[in-house]
Formats: structure tokens, sequence, C-alpha cells
């Protein structure tokens, strides 16, 4: 996918968050997240799918089809690979990478969202692919009818979504990770506006866990379903330029640190945050936690 330009300040905002903003702008530390966390996920996404050399492979939330290329990748000849987004952007961004690397002819785009894969034959698909996609989809029992829809019989599903209600480093002393305490008045401000765009007891990113996984597969009708959850706690988190953290955002529904702080704080506000929280960002004192769940699920 080299040589592919990335039109990131006139696309749309899944397109603009999963290329930049979700780095901060910073191209270096983009590429140290994919080799260091990124790719391991897509690479046990596609081994927990048990791929053939001639299956078709359904990408759903393909994004900028990180798990979709390296489906190619593994697949033979034969294999064909649909990229499914509901980003036209992301979409344009697939087709020109596939383009580039002469990978046309065995792929796929359609723009579809993963609890309405309109255009996609039932029966068509021998497995479905997601990373970090359901943490968007409201309606994630009707997501998981179409994964089964769409696949034939002996097709199997592999998917990796944060289990984010066991991650949060959020709350009245404690932000993103980081201990808030001297400035606990400064941050429950920032904590509700946060709130206001993602309300955390409605919002799909948080009212889910590994179990309903487990139920929401099984109640589509899936005739195994397996899960694996990794849970990590750090009492340490990975240094970060303060320029960078302001220009990061956690996910395209919010808005960037900076942004959230302009809206939410006065001036004065904002110079006693920056100056309790930026020693502990640059310096990595704060707790990182992670959750990540892998399931499969195939249809007989």
């Amino acid at each position: 996918m080299t040589g592919v330009a990335e039109r990131t300040e006139t696309t749309d905002r899944w397109h603009r968050w999963l290329l930049d903003r979700r780095f901060g702008g910073d191209a270096a530390f983009r590429e140290r997240e994919l080799t260091g966390f990124l790719y391991p996920i897509r690479d046990t996404v596609l081994d927990k799918a048990r791929l053939r050399s001639d299956d078709t492979l359904l990408d759903v939330g393909t994004g900028d089809g990180m798990i979709a290329f390296g489906a190619l990748e593994r697949l033979g000849p034969a294999g064909r690979v649909i990229f499914s987004d509901i980003s036209a952007d992301l979409l344009d961004h697939c087709r020109a990478a596939a383009a580039h690397e002469g990978l046309e002819g065995r792929c796929e785009f359609v723009l579809a969202s993963a609890d309405a894969l309109d255009g996609i034959a039932g029966a068509s698909a021998d497995v479905v692919t997601t990373r970090s996609v359901l943490i968007y989809v409201k309606d994630k029992a009707a997501a998981f009818a179409e994964f089964r829809r769409v696949l034939r019989p002996g097709g199997r599903v592999s998917l990796f979504e944060p289990i984010n209600v066991l991650m949060s480093g959020r709350g009245p002393e404690r932000f993103a990770g980081y201990d808030t305490r001297p400035v606990r008045t400064i941050a429950a401000k920032l904590i509700a506006l946060y709130d206001k765009y993602q309300p955390p007891d409605t919002d799909p990113m948080t009212d889910f866990d590994e179990r309903d996984l487990v139920r929401l597969a099984e109640q589509a009708g899936f005739d195994e379903v397996g899960l694996e959850l990794q849970v990590s706690v750090k009492n340490s988190k990975p240094p970060v330029p303060w320029d960078r953290f302001l220009a990061m955002s956690g996910n395209p529904k919010i808005p960037t640190m900076a942004e959230a702080m302009d809206q939410s704080l006065t001036p004065a506000e904002i110079t006693e945050f920056t100056a309790h929280l930026r020693p502990l960002v640059e310096t990595g004192s704060g707790q990182e936690r992670r959750a990540l769940a892998y399931l499969t699920a195939v249809r007989q």
C-alpha cells in the first residue's frame, strides 16, 4: 500500500481519524503502533480464521484494509476479498491501494454497515472478519445475524474487539490513566464533555463485554463459538510528546485533547491542567489498561 496518497483534509471523519488523528499526525508513531500493536492483531484474526486458499473473505468495517490486504497475501490466486465499510472515502483509499498493488481483480468494494450488509448476497462468503467494528454498532444482534446470513455452510467468523468496560482509565481521580486528583475539578469538566459525545451507559463502545459477544453469536445461530480474552494492567504508560497527546483522538466520534480542552475549560484551567498533566504524559507516569477479545464462530 505504499505510494497511495492519503487525503485527510477533505475526507470523512472515519478516514481522517484512522489515517491521521488516531496517531496525532505523527507518521513515525503510526508506524510503531502498526508494527507493535495493530499488525499482531491482524495476524491473530487471520490465524483464527483458518483460511483456505480459495476462500472468499468479507472484511466488515475494513477501514484502511489492514485485515483485507493481509488476507490477500495469504489466499491463493483463486481467493477473493470483499472490502465493506460505511466510509466511501476509506473504500476509495482501499480501491486505490488495490490498484497500486495490481490486486483489483481479486477485490470487491461494498458500501454497507455491519448491521445491514446490503449488496452482499446470502451464503456468498467463506469467512467474515472484523477488527474494532462492533464498538461502533448499536444493534450488535443484527450485525451477528448479518454475519451468519452472508456465510456459506462451514463458514467462519473471526473478529477482534476491545472490551472498553474493562479498560477505563478515567474517573473522578484518573483521566486517560493519569492521576488527576490535584486537578480533579478540572478533569471532571473534561470527563463531562467526553460523556456528552459518548454517554458511558448507552454508547456502543461501552454497552457490552466479552460475555455479550458469546451470547450474541449463539443467539444468531452459530453452531460453534470460541472466545479468547486478554487482559493486562500496567502501572506505567509509554511516554508521549505533549504536542502529539494534544492532537490525538481516541476514536472518530470524539474531539482531540486540545479540542476538548478548548471546548470545556477556561484559559486559566487549561494552564493549570497542562502544568499538572504534561509531566505525567511525557514521562509515562500513568496506568495502562487493556482488555482485548478474539471471537470465533462457525456456521455448520
